[in-house]
């Protein structure tokens, strides 16, 4: 397309102004530049669009078919704009977020009411995968992403942490004792991860003063099922606080060894690709988990 929004907009400035002088008032340019405009518009379409005389412009027959056509074409982008403006002012449109199933059982669930009630006008697809998606692949917008991030093509934007603790269930601990420090540990059974390996480093120091690397009698991929596996009897495990609030504040399981226990804390971000503009549906969203997790927390 030659033809430039500008120089439609002077052209139908100027018609409606009825002259070059009051149609560069309304556009804030100087006399000469609206000129220019106009003769670079004419130059590119290789018509004449307006006829000058010294007392006013009067509208050739290609000028009239151009100003036909052009009034509804920059009214359509004035209208997109427009909508656009609205839409950042009040964010609407489909979300997809992604989150392990811990993660979005515990922490975003509870707050998708309150997210709704705020922005009724955002439609939500909530997905959860235990390890890292690829957004474009799975056509997702955002992502929650806990732990530190490797190096990356993703935007990120720190929304909180939560406390990693050692912790057993009542019923385990009647059947197998409470372990008094870490080399207790090696008596009793434990729960941890399959993959990644590093969820398997407690927050606790061994004999020779290094972080805790543990061998876990039964693993899982899904930090859901050995909080599960915890609540049952079934052993010991280290989990987030985001998920086993609740289970410590009501007695559901017992955190162990705290004297022991170094404050160790697990980054959660929220992920999206770098080169996307982020929309304000995506923005509503980070914030809304930004305000509400850094006002609750997972203490």
């Amino acid at each position: 397309m030659k033809t430039t929004l500008d120089e439609m907009q002077a052209f139908i400035a100027v018609v409606d102004c009825g002259s070059i002088t009051a149609a560069a008032v309304r556009l804030d340019q100087t006399i000469s530049a609206t000129s220019r405009t106009l003769g670079r518009l004419e130059e590119k379409l290789q018509t004449t669009l307006l006829r000058r005389t010294t007392r006013r412009l009067e509208l050739t027959e290609e000028g009239k078919a151009f100003l036909e056509r052009a009034r509804p074409i920059l009214a359509a982008v004035e209208e997109t704009e427009e909508l656009m403006s609205r839409r950042r002012n009040q964010p609407s449109g489909l979300l997809r977020v992604d989150a392990a199933s811990p993660f979005m059982l515990h922490a975003i669930v509870p707050l998708i009411a309150g997210f709704r009630e705020r922005f009724p006008q955002v439609e939500l697809e909530l997905n959860s995968n235990e390890g890292i998606i690829d957004l474009l692949e799975k056509r997702t917008d955002l992502a929650i992403r806990i732990g530190h991030l490797k190096d990356s093509t993703l935007h990120a934007r720190l929304i909180g942490n939560s406390r990693i603790r050692v912790l057993a269930g009542p019923a385990y601990l009647a059947a197998r004792g409470t372990p008094e420090n870490v080399a207790d540990l090696s008596r009793h059974a434990l729960l941890g991860f399959n993959q990644p390996e590093a969820l398997n480093e407690w927050p606790l120091l061994d004999e020779n003063g290094l972080p805790l690397h543990i061998q876990p009698a039964i693993r899982s991929s899904s930090g859901e099922t050995l909080r599960q596996l915890a609540l049952n009897g079934a052993g010991i495990t280290c989990l987030s606080d985001f998920m086993t609030r609740a289970d410590r504040r009501d007695g559901r399981l017992c955190e162990l060894l705290q004297r022991h226990t170094q404050d160790v804390r697990q980054p959660i971000n929220a992920v999206y690709y770098r080169n996307t503009a982020l929309s304000s549906r995506i923005q509503s969203f980070i914030d809304y988990l930004v305000e509400a997790i850094g006002a609750r927390g997972f203490d």
